[in-house]
């Protein structure tokens, strides 16, 4: 064999074929598990015997290349961690092989174009001969472990990669004795039943002919070199499941494989300098070709009969093995995935990106899934309305409903962001439904519904004739407050307000208040009912959080609320407040709202401020223990602002128990009576003074003011 002619044996690199799936995955596991951590995350890759297809036109054979094949499962999904292990391999299926492989994904472009890649690719190559020199490596899968650098730009959905496949560059180098040929029928048989016996293909198997004389035995790579004790050079076979389908380049993974048979050996009498090939591809079955099918074979053999030159004899051989880029250069390579992806996807994932960066860099404990995951009932579409609802889709709030019962007017797109000039034309558009539609435009990704609906107050009788369609009206304000977690009031009357506080004081919902004067503003969350609040009043401590129950908008009225909408004047029937205040409040209450969703206690925490005393000034929040406070900082109950000043003080007040609109008093009347008490409050201003004992309260302080003697001063003394 060794006075045949040879020629410089050439293997085949491999070519990735990345799934779209596999950038989905790293955009996922960028966004939740890596940050901006750059640390090696173990993934795998794939690769198939080699395969051809017909040209319909020459009818010749087209190879389909040395691929190697990533895709969403290529991630594993057992390492919920980073971590630089290359080991864990999962179990190859039948013709597919599986390699371990290291991902190091950078932060910036920069990061990525300067990282010293030949360092990077010559680390691997030195795990691959520590391998071969020490015998661990003994399966092909091991001693061909890949690179992958990538950087993910998630802003225009480009990813930015380059693979490395390490060799060992063997001093001397490998020759094919005479030409590459077709397998013998009955070695293929043979190849195939052993497959089937042992359950799937393997990288790479040794073979020598059986001691019976028929046939071959069959053994791993590990039993080398025993397994050819006393076998001739020309009887040792290496079956090597081939990715290659050129017909005179095996694949790339024989050079490392040929590389350990040529040294992990204990002394030189048993060293592979000669053996014979199998590049074992698809079958004649598999190709639909009569024969044999395409595997090839020959004999290879180590140049200068294996002896290196002076010096380099166990020295590290050079490594290569990064991958060419689609000029044919050593390169980087781009996936440009924005113009295959749904723009409606494009956006969900871009609006997550920007959330995701405050966890990132700022606050890792924020739990953006819980914010997301909230569902928002927004009553009032106005100004207010408008403001809060932009402010929670930039939270990532995906489902709004807002419910109004006017229409869009001439004055309002220049106040209220989601309305435009024509939504004012022919009538005016449903307001409520229309913003609905305006959140969709903005971002697809919103599930925005709006509701038109008339809310019944209390001190407006309600007519007979309207009676079945107010009962409609209540019992479907009930179903959506019920069907949502948060609720705002954004109405523009004080009365409007009621029915909603009583409900969802009753349903222990976490509502959120705002209100506007000229240059003020109160932005307050009601507190939400426990078990006993009315027996168990906490003492008030100086300088500490309350810990009882909070007000609600009612709670420091000592009349009920009653018709305020009738006999307005112009200036009383129009909002009038400074344009930028309404957006301060929404703002404001929005962040009240993410704050206590961080909280521990969520809706039931605590006001972080102290309740203060007579005489005294604004308390400041004591110290915050961040195992009982909200990451975003404190919540306080209330926030009232002043523009004209600049400033905002942060007030908590105690729930009273004669409020007309949470106390346990009209709860229970309303979850005992339903739509028949609450149509005496709607028909009778005084209804709610009677039942909680307002009436009682202001008639004794009229009678203790009567009562004092009042010392009038005689203006000449």
């Amino acid at each position: 064999m060794s006075s045949t002619a040879a020629t410089t044996t050439t293997f085949s690199p491999f070519s990735t074929t990345i799934s779209p799936s596999f950038w989905h995955a790293l955009t996922s596991l960028k966004l939740k598990v890596l940050k901006l951590s750059d640390e090696p995350i173990p993934i795998n890759a794939t690769y198939s015997k080699g395969r051809t297809v017909k040209d319909r036109k020459t009818g010749e054979d087209v190879g389909l290349g040395c691929l190697v094949e990533l895709d969403e499962r290529s991630f594993d999904k057992s390492t919920p961690a980073p971590s630089t292990s290359t080991t864990a391999i999962p179990p190859a299926s039948i013709d597919r092989i599986t390699l371990p492989g290291l991902l190091i994904n950078f932060n910036t472009i920069e990061d990525f174009k300067n990282s010293d890649k030949p360092a990077l690719l010559d680390k691997l190559g030195t795990e691959i001969w520590e391998k071969i020199t020490s015998g661990s490596g003994s399966t092909a899968e091991e001693l061909n472990p890949f690179l992958m650098l990538t950087f993910a730009d998630l802003k225009k959905y480009k990813y930015y990669y380059w693979c490395g496949f390490p060799a060992l560059l063997s001093k001397p180098g490998w020759e094919t004795v005479g030409e590459w040929g077709e397998v013998h029928g009955e070695e293929i048989d043979a190849i195939r039943e052993f497959q089937k016996e042992n359950g799937g293909s393997t990288a790479a198997t040794l073979a020598k002919p059986s001691a019976t004389g028929s046939g071959l035995e069959f053994a791993p790579l590990s039993s080398f070199p025993t397994f050819y004790d006393s076998v001739p050079p020309s009887s040792r076979t290496l079956i090597f499941l081939d990715p290659s389908s050129t017909p005179t380049s095996p694949g790339w993974p024989l050079r490392n494989i040929l590389s350990y048979l040529s040294h992990a050996t204990p002394n030189d009498s048993n060293r592979m300098t000669e053996l014979r090939v199998i590049s074992y591809r698809d079958t004649a079955e598999e190709s639909g070709v009569v024969g044999t099918g395409k595997s090839r074979v020959a004999v290879l053999r180590l140049k200068d009969g294996g002896v290196a030159a002076e010096g380099e004899e166990g020295k590290k051989p050079s490594v290569v093995g990064w991958e060419k880029n689609d000029k044919g250069k050593l390169g980087p390579r781009v996936a440009d995935l924005a113009p295959l992806m749904d723009p409606t996807r494009l956006a969900d994932q871009a609006v997550d990106l920007n959330l995701q960066l405050m966890r990132w860099r700022i606050m890792p404990s924020l739990n953006l899934e819980k914010v997301s995951s909230t569902k928002v009932l927004l009553l009032g579409a106005g100004t207010l309305g408008c403001y809060v609802a932009r402010t929670l889709m930039a939270w990532g709030v995906s489902k709004i409903t807002l419910v109004d019962s006017s229409t869009v007017s001439f004055s309002n797109p220049v106040r209220q962001p989601l309305f435009e000039f024509e939504d004012s034309l022919n009538g005016g558009k449903p307001k409520a439904e229309c913003a609905a539609a305006s959140l969709k435009k903005i971002y697809p990704g919103v599930d925005a519904t709006g509701v038109m609906l008339n809310i019944p107050m209390p001190g407006h009788p309600i007519a007979p004739a309207l009676m079945d369609k107010t009962k409609e009206e209540v019992k479907k304000l009930e179903e959506l407050i019920e069907s949502h977690d948060v609720v705002y009031l954004l109405m523009d009357s004080r009365e409007s307000r009621w029915l909603p506080t009583v409900i969802g004081a009753s349903m222990k919902k976490l509502v959120m208040n705002v209100a506007l004067g000229f240059d003020t503003f109160l932005v307050m969350r009601h507190g939400v009912a426990s078990e006993n609040d009315d027996e168990n009043v906490p003492v008030v401590v100086p300088g500490a959080p309350y810990t009882g129950k909070l007000g609600c908008y009612y709670c420091n009225d000592i009349v009920a609320p009653m018709d305020s909408l009738t006999d307005r004047t112009l200036d009383q029937m129009c909002t009038v407040t400074r344009p930028g205040i309404a957006s301060i409040a929404s703002s404001t209450a929005v962040e009240l709202m993410v704050s206590l969703l961080q909280h521990p206690k969520g809706a039931s925490a605590p006001s972080d401020i102290p309740v203060v005393s007579a005489g005294s000034q604004n308390q400041q929040p004591p110290e915050q223990d961040p195992s009982t406070s909200s990451p975003l900082g404190i919540v306080p109950h209330q926030i009232r602002g002043m523009l004209a000043q600049f400033h905002n003080m942060k007030m908590t007040g105690q729930a009273s128990n004669l409020c007309t609109g949470c106390s346990s008093t009209v709860v229970k009347a309303y979850e005992k009576g339903g739509f028949e008490m609450l149509l005496q409050a709607f028909d009778d201003a005084k209804y709610l003074e009677k039942l909680t004992g307002l009436d009682k309260l202001y008639a004794e302080s009229e009678e203790m003011m009567e009562s004092v003697d009042w010392d009038e001063e005689d203006e000449d003394e």
